[in-house]
């Protein structure tokens, strides 16, 4: 695997979840619950972003109700439920934009690659080269029964030690990683210059620079090649969560960016290891992944403030909030003095997870963000146009084009 020269600066991200990923963020003052399906809610909650020169946002979305845990949605009547899809939000998001990424997360499980290659193709292209895909695999038995297509069990934290259980949740990785090398595999089906619009030869297209893919697997076949020419960056950025020794390895085989969830610097140190422990595992080559960490924050004046405030969300809600990231509640300062701890750890980058979207967005962005700055471990300005530049990563080579074109590895990926 080749090696690259640490970014000095870091890389800031946030996901949007509904009115934040506090299960009682719509009750307060602000949320915006009654606009939570209207374009201008998701619009001024990038906008809020792209002020703070974030690399990217994610979407969050999946193909159930909201509901805790693994098991299937909860009765409870005083959460955020429903949500819109993904991917049509970051379409419309595109027009309104002008230099943030846009990363909707868009399962492997229940999708065809072929439809996932051509709408985030169709993504970076509205979007001018800053489309990313979270790719995330299925594993609730509630989401499979919407399709009908297979059964999958339930699944349990203790479940998951069953030999039966691993074996369908290493198949459905397996199939993720099928999936994600398919829609790769179409993204390069057009060669850059395959479209040639010569009006004066009558010529639109080089048919000898569109290409096959032949895809086979025991869950799809795609032939290729796509419909949609090859998108402005190549490929589109591929982001993967990981929390475990399986995502990892599917991070690394499909992945540039992997997402993780320490609980400390130490922590961080030790996944960062195990990150590249499964690129070996795999056989990554070219440019490794970038480790990502996530955080829920609720920020306050102080780290005093930041827990009362907390404390007063769950009380609301009538429980603790947990999550599979580290829940933080702190000052900016505070919080900044632990994403330095980290950086130094091997974190080349966070995504933030506000736990009050009105409130916690605004505090990273006009709070944290200058401090970073003052720093000198963050940027005063975009200089790239695309997702790509924003995180470093060179343009990909066209691995059917017949010509060398710009070198580099999407991925890792042959």
């Amino acid at each position: 695997m080749s090696t690259t020269t640490p970014d000095p600066h870091l890389h800031l991200s946030a996901a949007l979840e509904g009115t934040g990923w506090h299960p009682a963020s719509w009750r307060e003052p602000g949320a915006r619950a009654d606009e939570l399906s209207t374009a201008a809610f998701w619009r001024d909650a990038v906008a809020e972003a792209e002020r703070g020169l974030f690399d990217l946002v994610t979407f969050e979305d999946s193909f159930g109700l909201r509901g805790s845990g693994f098991g299937p949605p909860d009765e409870r009547t005083d959460r955020v439920a429903g949500r819109l899809d993904a991917l049509l939000v970051a379409a419309r998001l595109a027009l309104v934009t002008r230099s943030i990424g846009l990363v909707p997360s868009v399962s492997t499980t229940h999708t065809e690659p072929f439809h996932v290659s051509k709408a985030l193709a169709t993504l970076d292209h509205v979007s001018s080269g800053r489309a990313g895909w979270r790719a995330q695999v299925s594993f609730r038995a509630h989401e499979a029964e919407l399709f009908g297509r297979r059964a999958l069990p339930e699944l349990t934290p203790q479940g998951l030690q069953d030999p039966a259980v691993a074996a369908v949740v290493a198949d459905l990785f397996a199939e993720g990683r099928a999936a994600v090398d398919a829609v790769r595999r179409l993204w390069d089906s057009w060669e850059d210059d395959a479209v040639l619009r010569d009006a004066a030869s009558g010529r639109f297209v080089d048919r000898a620079k569109l290409h096959r893919v032949d895809v086979r697997t025991p869950w799809f076949s795609v032939a290729g090649p796509s419909i949609t020419p090859r998108p402005p960056q190549g490929q589109p950025v591929v982001v993967a969560l990981a929390h475990a020794r399986a995502a990892y390895e599917f991070a690394a085989a499909t992945a540039d960016v992997v997402l993780v969830t320490p609980r400390d610097a130490e922590d961080a140190r030790a996944v960062v290891a195990q990150v590249r422990a499964a690129e070996a595992a795999v056989g990554r080559t070219g440019v490794p992944l970038q480790v990502h960490a996530d955080l829920v924050v609720a920020l306050g004046p102080s780290a005093a403030a930041a827990r009362d405030r907390l404390d007063r969300l769950d009380a609301l809600d009538g429980e603790a909030f947990t999550s599979d990231a580290l829940v933080v509640a702190d000052s900016p300062g505070g919080l900044v003095d632990r994403l330095l701890a980290w950086r130094d750890a091997g974190v080349r980058g966070f995504r933030f997870r506000p736990a009050v979207l009105a409130a916690d967005l605004p505090a990273l962005t006009r709070e944290v963000v200058p401090l970073l700055q003052s720093a000198g471990v963050f940027r005063r300005s975009y200089t790239g146009r695309t997702l790509r530049e924003h995180l470093g990563l060179r343009r990909p080579a066209n691995r059917y084009a017949r010509t060398t074109e710009t070198v580099g590895a999407a991925g890792g990926q042959p």
